[in-house]
């Protein structure tokens, strides 16, 4: 069975992809999720705590080791993956905002509420990243449900999950899929979880997904 490591969101403690994990788990993974204080430290900094924790893991027949990240997540997996992970593998992203956040923005330039982001926003949430080389198969998921609080801090582009524009979701020449739910949706939604299998087991979503 090949392992998929989940990594959660800013501000989320790690649970909240429970259910996610038990449906992937059903689809004949081994799950972990990978735990990390979102804003005490940079995404950078993370993504080297993730690849030293992929490195830690046991191996057990299948070398396969899959990353599933969800909003800030996936730019963890991004760090990580700039770091060197050796396990062969794919990687879903779900509703990150590989093109920095508009939302993020718009709370980082108020006073009161920059504190919150704490160490996500510099080289993560602004879209300060790496350039995307393309090292593995990435595909990316996003919500079109435009439920959440993320929209009342600032400007979102349509459509959008509440939270993330679907433009900010977007690679170029990376495979890409929508689903009708929000933000958080997008952790509990049966066709987010069935995207994310189908990518892992053979690196595209199926036709009609985008």
């Amino acid at each position: 069975m090949a392992t998929v490591v989940l990594v959660h969101g800013l501000w989320m403690p790690g649970p909240d992809m429970a259910l996610l994990a038990r449906r992937l788990r059903r689809a004949g993974h081994t799950l972990r999720i990978f735990r990390y204080p979102t804003t005490r430290a940079t995404a950078a900094e993370h993504g080297a705590a993730l690849a030293g924790y992929v490195a830690a893991l046991p191996r057990s027949g299948d070398p396969t080791l899959h990353l599933v990240g969800h909003s800030l997540g996936g730019l963890v997996i991004r760090y990580a993956l700039e770091r060197g992970i050796a396990r062969p593998g794919r990687v879903v992203t779900l509703g990150t905002p590989h093109q920095g956040s508009a939302v993020a923005a718009a709370m980082a330039g108020r006073r009161g509420l920059r504190w919150s982001l704490g160490d996500a926003w510099e080289g993560g949430l602004d879209g300060d990243l790496p350039p995307w080389t393309g090292a593995r198969e990435l595909g990316s998921i996003a919500g079109t449900r435009p439920h959440g609080v993320g929209q009342f801090f600032g400007p979102l582009e349509r459509p959008h999950d509440g939270t993330v524009a679907v433009a900010e979701t977007r690679l170029p020449g990376v495979p890409h899929a929508t689903v009708p739910a929000s933000h958080m949706g997008l952790l509990f939604s049966p066709a987010a979880a069935r995207l994310t299998a189908a990518f892992l087991a053979t690196g595209a979503f199926p036709e009609g997904s985008a």
